[in-house]
C-alpha cells in the first residue's frame, strides 16, 4: 500500500505516454491533445476534415510528436485503421479519448432519419467501438484510460437534436458497462461531461442571444465555459492522479447542473 508521504505532482505527468484524442484538429479537442502535450504525452489524432497544421503546431512546440490518420468514424473500418496506425507509429496506445463529433439542429417534427443515424454512428457507435477495440490492445498491454466524452445533455434534454440528446446519454451507459467489463485487465473508464462550452459545434447555439442569455443564467458562475476550463480535468483523467476512479462522469459545467 502506497504511503501518503509518496505522492508528488508526477501523478499527474504524461510523461511517455501515447494518447489517441479522435477529432483533436479543432474545437475542444485540440485542448484535450493541447493538454496532454503539456504533461508529456505523444499524440495520434484521427481526424475528418482537413486543418492539422493547428495543432500539429501546438503539439510539436511542446516538443511532443504527433501522428495523423483522415477518415470517417461512422465507417466502422476507419476504427481498425485508427488502431493499426496508432500501433504502427507508437507501438502502444495508453490513453483515448472519444471526443470526435457532430451534430444537426432541425425541429422534430421534420427531423430527417438520415441525419438521425450520421449523428448517432459518429456520437455513440464509434464510442462503443473505439472503446471495445481499443479496451482490447490495452487489457493485453496491462490497463490504460480510456475517457469517453459526455455532454451536460448527458442527464438532461433540450431542443431539436434529438440524436446528439440519445448519443449522450448513451456514452454514460457505455462508459459504465466498459468500466465494469476492463476493470479486471486494469483498464480504467470514465467520462468527461462539459457543460455549455465555446466551440465551432456550438456556435449555431450560442450565436442565439435568446438561448445563450437563458443557459446563461442557469449557470452560477455566470459564464460559458472556455476550452482552457477543460484542460486540467482531462489531464487528471488520463494520470495516475485518478488510478482509482473507474465507471463515473467527471462533469466540468460551472454549476449548471445544480440549478433549475
Amino acid at each position: 500500500m502506497p504511503d501518503i508521504k509518496d505522492f508528488s505532482l508526477d501523478y499527474f505527468s504524461l510523461a511517455g505516454k501515447t494518447a489517441i484524442v479522435t477529432g483533436a484538429n479543432q474545437g475542444l479537442g485540440m485542448a484535450y491533445a493541447l493538454a496532454f502535450a503539456k504533461a508529456g504525452a505523444d499524440l495520434f489524432i484521427p481526424h475528418y476534415t482537413e486543418d492539422v497544421a493547428e495543432v500539429r503546431e501546438l503539439v510539436e512546440n511542446e516538443g511532443r510528436r504527433v501522428e495523423f490518420v483522415r477518415g470517417d468514424l461512422s465507417k466502422r473500418e476507419h476504427v481498425d485503421e485508427i488502431i493499426s496506425g496508432c500501433l504502427g507509429a507508437y507501438g502502444k496506445i495508453d490513453i483515448l479519448v472519444n471526443n470526435a463529433g457532430t451534430n444537426h439542429f432541425e425541429d422534430v417534427m421534420t427531423y430527417p432519419d438520415e441525419q438521425y443515424r450520421r449523428v448517432l454512428d459518429v456520437q455513440l457507435n464509434a464510442v462503443y467501438y473505439m472503446t471495445h477495440e481499443v479496451g482490447k490492445v490495452m487489457a493485453k498491454n496491462g490497463g490504460g484510460k480510456i475517457i469517453n466524452i459526455g455532454s451536460a445533455l448527458s442527464f438532461t434534454a433540450d431542443n431539436n437534436c434529438p440524436p446528439y440528446i440519445i448519443a449522450k446519454h448513451g456514452v454514460i451507459g457505455i462508459t459504465r458497462y466498459f468500466a465494469s467489463d476492463l476493470g479486471k485487465y486494469n483498464v480504467k473508464v470514465n467520462a468527461l461531461c462539459p457543460g455549455f462550452f465555446y466551440s465551432e459545434m456550438n456556435a449555431a447555439i450560442s450565436d442565439n442571444k435568446e438561448f445563450y442569455d437563458k443557459i446563461t443564467g442557469r449557470i452560477p458562475l455566470g459564464r460559458w465555459g472556455t476550452s482552457h476550463d477543460l484542460m486540467g480535468a482531462i489531464v487528471f483523467l488520463a494520470s495516475g492522479a485518478s488510478d482509482y476512479m473507474n465507471g463515473w462522469y467527471l462533469s466540468v459545467d460551472g454549476g449548471f447542473a445544480t440549478t433549475l
